[in-house]
């Protein structure tokens, strides 16, 4: 049976500025309201969940914050001043719950180092509790996410299952019941064997949304099939973590990861979803910002194209609703 997306990545400015062409210098103009309006729009399509993607972000020249950190100015000529305080309290009023990010707090291309790095923990640990004591009061407020993520080559590597125990460790101690979720790759060669069962074990996390790929070009939606049925099968066996799925609903424009990203078409995206709803507890898309885009909306940013598969699938939720 299809399952619906019930859930979305969320960001303030994306990562990755090529990709970004079509709504980065729009969304820093955003207003307040505009903000608002985007999150209305989400719950619009009756998704419950948004993963903000960073609470701050690094490159190697400059840095912002988005809200008031004490580690990073700040972000620059961005016209809403109090942007994760505004998605918190329009997503109370909805019902959407969020995963605020605990990242960046290093150069976010250097995703090994800030997960080892001492200095980068202490300004996420540092970040982390400014974030719960200004915001944790917010019912939106429903756990948190760890940005940095290595590609699972074959197994987990060791250092990224410490990563998420000791960020774990940290958020359970100041609040035990928000959830934790990570949305690792490498979904098309790890091996879902007794070893990695063993690794699902040992991982403090509440939700792991795997990445299926079809967005970057390394699988089709014909082959995800495979690659969830097996990771039902170890989670089942491990009994700790959730299966979600983080399902990738953009092209390129050129080539991958050095062009523009663009909306997929409802017919391979509904491929997808046909792939791996047998087999995941929830899907969430990557993502709604930019791709997605509510006819007559106040606040557009995104590929021209974003209406169209908003109203496409708009006419998917109705159909697998019968």
């Amino acid at each position: 049976m299809l399952k619906p997306i019930k859930g979305t990545w969320f960001e303030f400015q994306h990562h990755n500025k090529p990709e970004g062409k079509y709504w980065n210098p729009i969304c820093r103009q955003f207003s307040e309201e505009q903000w608002r309006e985007k999150i209305r729009e989400i719950a619009s399509i009756e998704m419950e969940y948004i993963v903000l993607l960073c609470s701050s972000l690094v490159y190697e020249d400059y840095a912002e914050s988005y809200f008031d950190s004490g580690i990073y100015p700040f972000a620059k000529d961005f016209a809403c001043p109090n942007p994760i305080e505004v998605i918190l309290d329009e997503a109370a009023r909805l019902d959407i719950k969020i995963f605020i990010s605990v990242g960046f707090y290093g150069v976010w291309t250097n995703t090994y180092d800030n997960m080892t790095s001492g200095e980068v923990t202490k300004r996420a640990f540092s970040a982390m509790e400014k974030l719960y004591a200004r915001f944790g009061h917010y019912k939106s407020f429903y756990g948190w996410y760890y940005p940095d993520e290595v590609c699972i080559d074959k197994y987990f590597n060791n250092d990224f299952i410490d990563y998420v125990n000791r960020y774990s460790e940290f958020a359970h101690s100041m609040n035990k019941d928000l959830k934790t979720l990570i949305a690792p790759y490498g979904t098309n060669i790890l091996i879902a064997d007794d070893k990695y069962v063993a690794q699902l074990e040992k991982l403090d996390v509440d939700i792991i949304a795997y990445q299926d790929e079809i967005g970057v070009r390394k699988a089709k939606p014909e082959q995800t099939d495979a690659y969830y049925s097996a990771l039902k099968r170890a989670h089942d066996r491990a009994g700790r973590a959730a299966l979600w799925a983080d399902m990738e609903v953009f092209e390129f424009e050129g080539d991958v990861y050095r062009s523009a990203l663009i909306p997929a078409t409802m017919e391979r995206i509904e491929r997808q979803l046909g792939s791996i709803s047998p087999y995941v507890d929830t899907v969430l898309c990557y993502q709604y910002m930019g791709l997605f885009n509510k006819p007559g909306t106040t606040a557009f940013c995104g590929h021209p194209d974003s209406i169209q598969l908003y109203n496409d699938y708009i006419d998917y939720l109705k159909r697998i609703k019968g």
